[in-house]
């Protein structure tokens, strides 16, 4: 498995096994059920000898039904919500999470659509690196798909900003708002996080975030507020993996062999845990603020 991940502080870790815990409620019904639909994503960690080729999706033969594609998965970096919670743990505050409550960090207007922390920044950049080795072989993403909550644009703009600038392009400009993108960047709804009562994952209007982000195209976008958020009810797991499926669905018609996607621990928990068919158990597990999981995806039809 190709995963780059960094330290953490004990609340952090602490607060990371409570909401894996949490957000594994109703996993298992919800993976039931998307084993009986018409799309099966097959999951394989990068070294795996069973994983299929990139040449698969080259294969002439009628009778392959197949689309194979490699994805890097990055959960963003810290946000304010999260150094919130870290702090409220150290505290000694206890809080029953999805309720609005004084106790719950997570409804504080203040992080509405929580942008990153200096150390959620710096988590990102330390993905700079990974992504110029792959760019050096070759086996960089060709798209980077970014949910449209403010702490994953910002992620996925520093970790994968050496793709904003074409390989044959001068030396990188300071200013990332004036990047010439070489790869298409687009926020897409179906990435964003399980939503509802935590002001956190709601996002802001679509033009602000293209305002703010203007390397990033949000043409996919219907809405210009979010219709998804709901104050007083959080999503279900059969609605978050509806989401991711349909999200999925969109991924297999790409003609992009080589993905990004920088997302959110709930999303990518369901993605490990419910959408996708794994094959290494060790890739279910949750992710870290700043971890990149990059994995073989099998995509077939029934």
């Amino acid at each position: 498995m190709a995963a780059h991940n960094h330290q953490h502080s004990d609340a952090a870790l602490a607060n990371g096994k409570d909401d894996f815990l949490v957000h594994m409620e109703g996993m298992a019904e919800a993976e039931e059920t998307m084993k009986s639909r018409p799309l099966l994503v097959k999951a394989y960690a990068m070294d795996d000898p069973e994983a299929p080729s990139l040449s698969n999706n080259n294969d002439n033969n009628d009778n392959n039904n197949c689309v194979v594609k490699h994805v890097h998965f990055v959960r963003h970096g810290q946000g304010f919500h999260n150094l919130m919670a870290d702090l409220a743990k150290e505290a000694g505050v206890v809080w029953e999470n999805c309720t609005n409550t004084p106790e719950n960090p997570y409804v504080m207007p203040e992080i509405t659509d929580a942008p990153l922390t200096a150390k959620g920044r710096e988590q990102a950049a330390l993905l700079q690196p990974v992504v110029a080795a792959l760019r050096k072989a070759q086996k960089a993403p060709q798209l980077v798909v970014l949910s449209p909550n403010c702490r994953a644009l910002q992620t996925g703009v520093i970790a994968f900003r050496e793709l904003l600038v074409p390989e044959d392009a001068a030396a990188a400009v300071d200013d990332e708002n004036t990047l010439d993108g070489a790869i298409p960047f687009l926020a897409h709804e179906m990435v964003r996080e399980e939503t509802g009562v935590h002001v956190c994952d709601k996002r802001r209007p679509t033009s602000q975030q293209a305002s703010e982000f203007p390397m990033v195209d949000f043409s996919l976008l219907t809405d210009e507020e979010d219709t998804i958020f709901q104050h007083d009810k959080r999503e279900t797991k059969a609605e978050l993996t509806e989401r991711i499926y349909i999200f999925f669905e969109w991924l297999e018609t790409r003609d992009e062999s080589i993905v990004g996607v920088s997302s959110h621990s709930a999303w990518l928990l369901a993605v490990f845990n419910a959408n996708l068919q794994i094959t290494n158990e060790d890739l279910k597990g949750w992710f870290q603020t700043g971890e990149m999981r990059s994995v073989v995806l099998e995509f077939v039809r029934s």
